[in-house]
């Protein structure tokens, strides 16, 4: 027990190191960038996207709170439209991975939609929502609705057709069913198209927030743009590369903690 524990500490201690060696070296790179544009006549004005001037913006921003309250419009539309994609994509992926036919019928309609840029819908969004934070939910939700349900469907696809002739012989009903074998069974894949789902929707997001609104990471950028003030726009660059870093170990955590594969 004591060799498996210093194994697993030495393993811990061994990720860590190198989780730090690739960010010093991430540093590094960011600051010979930087380097490079500060001694060009021709990109000095871009100097502030260096990591000293970015970095202090960002302690700022942090102090003042006004890194928290770009944070907060941001993070309730992604998890707004998360949760419209989870909706609309599990319920969905279930039928299609229990009725084969549905499948076969809805693949290439939904192969086609899902290859289609969720910012193509920005013009339809705009028309068919009253408010800018309706538009971009609605495009968090059109981005975010194919992870979750492709990885339903295979979930469940992959899912053992005994358990459920052993679960109907046992008198179960269709909630049942639901419950104590689809959901337990594919529970993993559903949280693996969340993580993938949150990350296509933090990369639309800020693009998403260009439309108007006056809150949000997105538009936090675009004013940093405009003003000039490429310090703020470093930082806030930093906040949104943290945040989704965050989000996404969080789903991953998930993922490990509802894994069949225990070790010894």
């Amino acid at each position: 027990m004591n060799e498996r524990r210093t194994g697993q500490w030495k393993a811990a201690l061994r990720s860590v190191g190198f989780a730090c060696l690739g960010m010093a070296l991430l540093l590094f790179a960011w600051w010979i960038g930087g380097l490079i544009v500060e001694t060009n006549p021709a990109l000095m004005a871009f100097a502030d996207f260096a990591p000293e001037p970015a970095l202090a913006r960002l302690l700022e921003m942090l102090v003042t709170g006004e890194a928290w309250a770009m944070m907060v419009p941001s993070l309730a539309r992604v998890m707004q439209g998360l949760a419209l994609a989870v909706a609309i994509g599990v319920p969905v992926g279930i039928a299609i991975g229990r009725v084969p036919a549905l499948r076969e019928i809805t693949n290439i309609p939904f192969q086609f939609l899902r290859m289609i840029s969720p910012l193509s819908w920005m013009p339809i969004a705009v028309m068919a929502f009253a408010t800018w934070d309706g538009a971009i939910v609605f495009l968090i939700t059109v981005a975010a609705v194919w992870p979750v349900l492709f990885s339903t469907a295979a979930g469940l696809k992959r899912v053992d057709p005994a358990w459920f002739r052993v679960a109907r012989n046992l008198g179960a009903r269709p909630w049942h069913m639901l419950f104590t074998i689809i959901l337990p069974a594919i529970s993993q894949d559903i949280l693996t198209g969340i993580r993938l789902a949150l990350g296509v929707a933090w990369i639309v997001l800020v693009p998403a927030e260009y439309l108007g609104v006056t809150s949000g990471l997105g538009y936090a950028i675009n004013d940093a743009r405009d003003t000039l003030e490429y310090d703020r726009l470093a930082a806030t660059v930093v906040i949104i590369g943290v945040i989704g870093f965050a989000l996404d170990f969080v789903c991953q955590q998930a993922i490990t903690r509802l894994s069949w594969h225990r070790d010894d």
